[in-house]
């Protein structure tokens, strides 16, 4: 039988004057590595409900109502974990130790030449063969500043991937009960070791993956952009995206510019699959700061992200073919999901020009993002 945590505050307003929040907790599946698999589903009394595995620290699910308050699922992925065991998509996963590419798979720090496990053409990405994606997080329920939280712990070894250090990582999923979801990542290391963890989910706002996300609106706060080779690791050159399809510093419907023609970046991206350098105006280092807004005309349903992150990758799932049978055998077919992932550049330990991505001993990396869902009548 499954568990059910309960958080129950008197005295905030709906019908009942209070807000009760849950967390239930099953199996999700045979032990991986003698470690058990379950999946923790979160849920507000507003109607917003989350379900999140400990295989990966994925998100599984995300429910929320269209404007004629109708709940459907935004996230794209799977239904049992054996297909999340042979995922190679990245469905819902904290990836890392490093999100993201890292050019000819090696990097050097310190005077030293590290060599990484190499799985994307000549490259390695989001952390390598077996990233944390693959790992079996240890979770903990809590209550995290009056709303329900679920912790999960993993434990990178020394040369992990050819990571150096021992790297204690940690991400806490907390639903609000105002209907954010705010993820915080935490690591520290006895090596100097890169890291860039980031979260990895499909958005489809439309629910259920009816439809491609080509009509869904975006807002990326970014002046500026990283542009990629044809392998998509950076250039080191950070340009301007006025003027170009990238801009999308007002509101513009994905796939209005998606196959512009000639642009050598949307070539070498099949479509969107960049990094947006983000504006983080007057915000201080480590401050949040907005980076994204997403809306979907078609249900109402919106997205806002918030961030203390440099960088954000913005991927139009062009990678998806129909070949991938979903949940409720949805067929993902061709930009049936967008992933919005906040992080630093892509690449960092071989780009002196961007933002460092290197922890050292006696340091905390700490990032924060919060995905604020909401609605609109127009």
């Amino acid at each position: 039988m499954p568990d059910t945590y309960l958080v129950v505050r008197p005295g905030q307003a709906n019908e009942r004057n209070s807000v009760v929040q849950k967390i239930i907790r099953r199996s999700f599946g045979p032990p991986v590595g003698g470690a058990p698999v379950e999946v923790f589903t979160i849920a507000n009394d507003r109607g917003v409900e989350v379900g999140i595995t400990n295989y990966g620290a994925r998100i599984t699910t995300i429910y929320t109502p269209d404007r004629a308050g109708e709940r459907e699922d935004i996230v794209l992925g799977f239904d049992n974990l054996e297909q999340y065991i042979d995922d190679t998509s990245y469905f819902g996963a904290v990836v890392g130790r490093y999100g993201n590419r890292i050019a000819g798979g090696r990097f050097n720090l310190d005077g030293k030449s590290y060599e990484l496990a190499v799985n994307n053409g000549p490259n390695t990405l989001h952390g390598g063969l077996r990233g944390f994606d693959k790992a079996v997080w240890t979770p903990t329920i809590f209550e995290n500043e009056g709303a329900s939280a679920l912790a999960l712990e993993h434990t990178s070894a020394d040369m992990d991937e050819g990571y150096p250090g021992n790297l204690q990582a940690q991400v806490t999923y907390t639903l609000t009960v105002d209907d954010n979801l705010i993820v915080d990542y935490s690591a520290t290391t006895d090596k100097a070791t890169p890291v860039n963890l980031t979260q990895h989910t499909y958005w489809n706002l439309s629910g259920n993956a009816k439809r491609d996300i080509l009509e869904h609106e975006l807002t990326i706060n970014a002046d500026s952009m990283t542009p990629v080779d044809s392998t998509l690791i950076p250039t080191g050159e950070i340009v301007p995206v006025a003027g170009s399809p990238f801009d999308f510093r007002k509101p513009a419907a994905i796939g209005r510019r998606i196959n512009e023609s000639p642009n050598e970046q949307l070539l070498n991206g099949g479509g969107y699959d960049h990094n947006f350098v983000l504006s983080r105006g007057d915000a201080p280092p480590g401050a949040m700061f907005h980076a994204a807004r997403v809306r979907d005309p078609s249900t109402g349903r919106t997205l806002d992200i918030i961030t203390t992150e440099p960088g954000l990758q913005f991927y139009s799932g062009n990678f998806l073919d129909g070949s991938i049978t979903g949940k409720a055998g949805a067929a993902y077919r061709h930009r049936y999901g967008m992933a919005l992932e906040t992080q630093h550049f892509p690449d960092s330990p071989n780009q002196p020009n961007f933002p460092s991505t290197i922890l050292r001993p006696g340091e905390r990396y700490s990032s924060r993002t919060e995905f604020r869902f909401g609605v609109t009548n127009d």
